[in-house]
Protein backbone atom coordinates (compact mmCIF):
# COMPACT_ATOMS: atom_id res chain seq x y z
CA UNK A 1 0.00 0.00 0.00
CA UNK A 2 2.59 2.78 -1.69
CA UNK A 3 0.58 6.41 -1.07
CA UNK A 4 1.64 7.89 -5.00
CA UNK A 5 3.76 11.44 -4.12
CA UNK A 6 2.48 14.24 -5.91
CA UNK A 7 4.67 16.68 -7.90
CA UNK A 8 4.76 19.92 -8.87
CA UNK A 9 4.95 18.70 -12.47
CA UNK A 10 2.14 15.93 -11.78
CA UNK A 11 -0.22 18.70 -10.77
CA UNK A 12 0.73 20.89 -13.62
CA UNK A 13 0.26 18.05 -15.60
CA UNK A 14 -3.09 16.98 -14.27
CA UNK A 15 -3.99 20.46 -14.68
CA UNK A 16 -3.41 20.89 -18.32
CA UNK A 17 -5.26 17.45 -19.29
CA UNK A 18 -8.24 18.87 -17.45
CA UNK A 19 -8.38 21.81 -19.17
CA UNK A 20 -6.96 20.51 -22.49
CA UNK A 21 -10.18 18.29 -22.27
CA UNK A 22 -13.17 20.61 -21.44
CA UNK A 23 -11.37 23.77 -23.10
CA UNK A 24 -9.43 22.21 -25.80
CA UNK A 25 -6.62 24.16 -26.94
CA UNK A 26 -4.43 25.38 -24.20
CA UNK A 27 -1.37 27.31 -24.67
CA UNK A 28 0.53 25.86 -21.37
CA UNK A 29 0.00 25.48 -17.48
CA UNK A 30 2.76 27.10 -15.36
CA UNK A 31 3.34 28.52 -12.57
CA UNK A 32 6.11 31.57 -11.23
CA UNK A 33 7.05 32.96 -8.06
CA UNK A 34 6.34 37.09 -8.43
CA UNK A 35 8.04 38.93 -5.51
CA UNK A 36 5.16 41.14 -4.50
CA UNK A 37 2.44 38.37 -4.83
CA UNK A 38 3.91 35.13 -4.22
CA UNK A 39 2.91 31.86 -5.88
CA UNK A 40 1.21 32.09 -9.13
CA UNK A 41 -0.32 29.31 -11.56
CA UNK A 42 -1.38 30.58 -14.67
CA UNK A 43 -3.37 28.45 -17.44
CA UNK A 44 -3.17 30.32 -20.86
CA UNK A 45 -5.64 29.69 -23.57
CA UNK A 46 -5.60 30.08 -27.36
CA UNK A 47 -8.97 31.84 -27.90
CA UNK A 48 -9.61 32.75 -24.35
CA UNK A 49 -8.41 34.78 -21.05
CA UNK A 50 -5.99 32.83 -18.81
CA UNK A 51 -7.05 31.89 -15.46
CA UNK A 52 -4.60 32.53 -12.78
CA UNK A 53 -4.58 31.59 -8.77
CA UNK A 54 -2.28 32.65 -6.36
CA UNK A 55 -0.83 30.66 -2.97
CA UNK A 56 1.49 30.95 -0.49
CA UNK A 57 4.01 28.18 -2.46
CA UNK A 58 3.83 26.53 -5.53
CA UNK A 59 1.47 23.58 -4.54
CA UNK A 60 -0.94 25.75 -2.50
CA UNK A 61 -1.14 28.31 -5.76
CA UNK A 62 -1.60 25.29 -7.85
CA UNK A 63 -4.58 23.51 -5.73
CA UNK A 64 -6.19 26.62 -5.59
CA UNK A 65 -5.75 26.64 -9.40
CA UNK A 66 -7.38 23.45 -9.97
CA UNK A 67 -10.05 24.33 -7.66
CA UNK A 68 -11.00 27.47 -9.68
CA UNK A 69 -10.83 25.07 -13.23
CA UNK A 70 -13.02 22.86 -11.42
CA UNK A 71 -15.72 25.55 -10.61
CA UNK A 72 -16.17 26.84 -14.06
CA UNK A 73 -16.15 23.67 -15.71
CA UNK A 74 -19.21 22.36 -12.89
CA UNK A 75 -20.62 25.86 -14.02
CA UNK A 76 -20.45 25.48 -17.06
CA UNK A 77 -22.10 21.81 -16.88
CA UNK A 78 -25.14 22.99 -14.94
CA UNK A 79 -25.64 25.15 -17.94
Amino acid sequence: MSKEVKTVEGRIERIYKMAKEHYGEVRFVGIKFHTKIGWVAKIQFDEFESLIAEGKNAVEALKNLRKRLKRIIARYNMV
